[in-house]
């Protein structure tokens, strides 16, 4: 924009009104805040000279970005033209002005030709409207953080419970005044192409993270950079046994960075579970001790996969969403983490935000998941709980599988993410080891992809041994006359001499294990590892 010499705004009052925003209110330092009264009159003013100035910063400016009141009432009703698609002109604002009653407030009829006068064009337009916004950015960060710090000298408030409310309104802040540029659609092709090449390149042909999986890995190539993927079931489904079972395949089979957020289990919990999974010893021994020499040598040989494992586990209870982004983008800057698996989502909270309902709470955070898989570019993977309506259906296995209505406390969930996923074991809701075709389905656990927004749906068949909280690929069994829940046993006994029968102490001494990543395997409370 061009302006014109010798008017400067300083020398005029517009009958400006006391501020009425916190922000507007002068420091105890003595600062005034953040504004430049100059550039919000030329924004003004061109936005008065050319029809088309007010789409282009449409986007960037609201009547609050204005330090001088008197601007914030011309601006609210360019907006008024705007949102009516009526020409917007020096005649055209002062005629809403008076409609509004505002006309004097904003200085009159004589103050809206001036402002249109001091312009000659709108070609900078755009770049003095992010200088406007900017300046308004920096006031509400001094309102913020002069409001925090009041309440930071307030002992009857808990400071942690100040910490949340504060990352919730920054947050809140950010969101609301932080766009993306739009991109022309050239370099995202060249890296879309790239990445085509890329998965070309591989022997498996995923493009993904490969999960160990391979009838999930076929159908989704692999879980995808910036995809939310819910995986849903009922209570004692195996939800965190999948995702633990994932992990360990990923982490140690694939060396994959992995984070696990647990809200409902222990450091050691999980832990116990991932030691299990890998030693093939049942969860309830390893919580007893109560191990025979032989598994004892398993235990020692085998959990050393888990140590120096690229696994992250957090057990904060009642993790917010705010103190999960905080988190997640350490992880991802520090330790090259390429995956986060939340278990599970409604146990997470939006603290420092206010909900009218816990549905709109679920909503926020399910929103949020996405968001932050999209800022960090790696897959999240969050569990999810499923309304009783399940348990309430007919009482054939069909009538028991999960669907997408069954998704507890908010519909957002199926809409925010780009994958959703069920857990159903017809076993756990049969009297028979048989389908009505005769198939076993002893261990049988179906994963239904009932929503992929850039691929097919259908059912995958995996294998489900409880004892070990473990999941496997169907395929992956030996033909055993016992069922499949002997298959494990036959493999130790393969890898192992002939057990003895007697319980007692470990033949190997604890602290020979090397201790590549002490840390994974240490909890915070006093409560000792079973070994």
């Amino acid at each position: 924009m061009e302006f014109e010499t010798g008017k400067s705004s300083k020398n005029r009052n517009y009958n400006r009104k006391k501020p009425q925003h916190e922000s507007e209110v002068l420091s105890e330092l003595g600062k005034t805040q953040p504004q430049d009264i100059a550039i919000e009159e030329a924004v003004l003013g061109a936005l008065m000279l050319e029809k088309d100035a007010y789409s282009v910063v449409s986007d960037l400016l609201k009547p609050e970005c204005f330090y001088d009141y008197a601007n914030q009432l011309i601006y609210e009703a360019i907006m008024s033209l705007g949102v009516k698609q009526r020409p917007i002109d020096m005649l055209t604002v002062t005629e809403q002005l008076r409609l509004d009653g505002h006309l004097e407030e904003a200085g009159g009829a004589i103050r809206i030709s001036d402002l249109t006068g001091r312009v000659s064009s709108a070609a900078n337009i755009e770049y003095h409207a992010r200088i406007v916004a900017q300046k308004y950015l920096a006031r509400e960060l001094i309102s913020f953080s002069s409001n925090i710090s009041t309440l930071a000298f307030d002992d009857s408030i808990d400071v942690y419970d100040l910490m949340q409310e504060a990352e919730g309104k920054l947050f809140e802040l950010s969101k609301n005044t932080l766009k993306r540029d739009v991109i022309q659609i050239d370099p995202i092709i060249s890296d879309a192409i790239k990445k085509i090449q890329d998965a070309s390149n591989r022997k498996s042909g995923l493009s993904g993270l490969a999960t160990g999986y391979h009838d999930l890995d076929k159908v989704t190539s692999g879980w995808q950079n910036s995809d939310l993927i819910i995986i849903a079931a009922r209570p004692a489904m195996g939800k965190t046994a999948l995702v633990l079972s994932m992990a360990k395949n990923m982490a140690v089979d694939f060396n994959t960075p992995i984070a696990v957020f647990s809200l409902e289990m222990s450091n050691i919990q999980l832990v116990n579970r991932l030691i299990s999974n890998v030693c093939e010893i049942k969860g309830e021994q390893i919580k007893s001790g109560q191990l025979t020499e032989q598994e004892w040598d398993v235990l020692m040989s085998r959990v050393k996969q888990l140590y120096a494992a690229p696994i992250y586990v957090d057990d904060t209870p009642s993790l917010s969403i705010f103190e999960l982004r905080t988190k997640a983008r350490r992880l991802v800057r520090e330790h090259g983490v390429q995956m986060i698996i939340i278990d599970y989502l409604q146990l997470m909270n939006a603290t420092g935000m206010r909900f009218g309902s816990r549905e709109q709470e679920v909503s926020t955070i399910s929103r949020s998941l996405k968001q932050l898989a999209k800022e960090l570019d790696i897959p999240i993977v969050a569990l999810s709980q499923l309304n009783r309506s399940v348990e309430q259906r007919g009482d054939d296995r069909k009538g028991k599988r999960p669907q997408l209505s069954d998704l507890r406390e908010s519909g957002a969930i199926e809409q925010d993410a780009d994958i959703v996923c069920f857990i159903h074991r017809p076993e756990y809701y049969s009297h028979s080891t048989e389908d009505s075709e005769g198939n076993d389905i002893r261990g049988l656990a179906e994963f239904i992809i009932a929503k992929h927004r850039s691929g097919s749906v259908g059912t995958i068949k995996m294998r489900f041994v409880s004892k070990y909280a473990r999941f496997d690929n169907w395929d992956e069994q030996i033909e055993s006359p016992n069922g499949p829940e002997q298959v494990y046993e036959s493999r130790m006994n393969r890898e192992s001499v002939e057990a003895p029968t007697n319980i007692g102490a470990p033949p190997v001494d604890i602290d020979d294990i090397p201790t590549g990543n002490p840390d994974f395997l240490r909890d915070s409370s006093e409560e000792a590892a079973p070994f």
